[in-house]
């Protein structure tokens, strides 16, 4: 098993770490009241978009250098 587990490389771990560090990603409130979600018979889909800046130079994950 790779040594940097879940992840690619130590350079994809570290950017995942940064982005929880400066709270890019982050662990929201639940948004519904659980007492509220049992009488709710529809489920609502919500889409979060995780992209990083689009200023901001990419890696490309096909390039074999992580």
């Amino acid at each position: 098993m790779n040594g940097d587990f879940p992840f690619c490389s130590e350079k994809c771990r570290d950017r995942d770490l940064g982005n929880w560090a400066t709270e890019k990603y982050v662990v929201s409130d639940p948004i519904f009241d659980e007492d509220e979600s049992d009488q709710v018979e529809s489920k609502t889909t919500i889409i979060l978009d995780l992209d990083e800046d689009p200023d901001e130079e990419r890696d490309d994950p096909n390039d074999g250098k992580h």
